[in-house]
């Protein structure tokens, strides 16, 4: 399944990339924007992969005292600050940019950059399992750990970005963002909205369990902490 997505997202990054091309060569607005639609399938299936900070989400979630409503809050704040931060980074650092991808099409300083960032999501969910009382979330710590979790840039936004600009065309390259965006946002709400849904049946069974229900978000929210924490120092100092 997974090689399968895997393979999906290719084949439509390559068409964008032929298309972006063919824009820059003179190609015109309307084949470009005729195939700009994909860019939602392209992100939703993208956001499918691992990362995203999906179990981030989903473990804020569960803990959290949250509806419907300000899961999905989170839940767009994590997409746009996710896809926003490659925008932005190509944008104004397209030199140091390119020194970073090199020949090899990797990002190491971007991918320590980004395992970090999840390293201090971590400590921050172990420190708050461990020395934050239970409490009603807030709308805004809602929004502020969606914003946290998203400050991971979006490589795939990255490497388009770069391309479309290295061909003199940075609209289609923004443009492309924004549909994605619309796909991550799509499947990044519905793991929100799953996690909300089986949070609140599993709260009806536990009605009379608060402090058992209470505990175990806790527990899952110090594992999950501590597993990010793990896994940032070690792809960080190891590699």
């Amino acid at each position: 399944m997974l090689q399968a997505i895997v393979d999906i997202q290719r084949d439509i990054y390559l068409a964008f990339a032929e298309h972006i091309k063919t824009f820059a060569n003179g190609g015109g607005w309307a084949a470009f924007l005729a195939f700009l639609p994909m860019g939602i399938v392209f992100g939703a299936v993208h956001a499918m992969t691992p990362g995203h900070s999906k179990a981030v989400l989903a473990t804020y979630l569960t803990g959290a005292s949250a509806g419907m409503r300000r899961g999905l809050m989170v839940s767009l704040a994590l997409s746009a600050t996710h896809v926003t931060m490659a925008v932005i980074i190509a944008l104004f650092s397209l030199p140091l940019v390119s020194v970073m991808l090199g020949s090899a099409g990797s990002a190491p300083l971007l991918e320590d950059l980004s395992r970090g960032l999840l390293g201090i999501i971590g400590a921050w969910m172990l420190w708050s399992a461990f020395f934050r009382s239970p409490h009603v979330h807030g709308e805004g710590e809602g929004v502020a750990v969606g914003f946290m979790a998203g400050l991971i840039p979006c490589p795939l936004t990255l490497f388009v970005m770069t391309f479309a600009m290295s061909r003199g065309v940075p609209e289609a390259g923004i443009m492309f963002a924004l549909v994605m965006m619309t796909g991550v946002a799509l499947t990044l709400s519905s793991v929100a909205l799953a996690t909300v849904f089986f949070r609140t049946r599993i709260e009806k069974l536990l009605a009379t369990r608060h402090a058992l229900l209470a505990n175990i978000s806790k527990v899952i929210e110090a594992l999950t902490g501590l597993i990010l924490v793990i896994i940032a120092l070690r792809e960080i100092f190891v590699r």
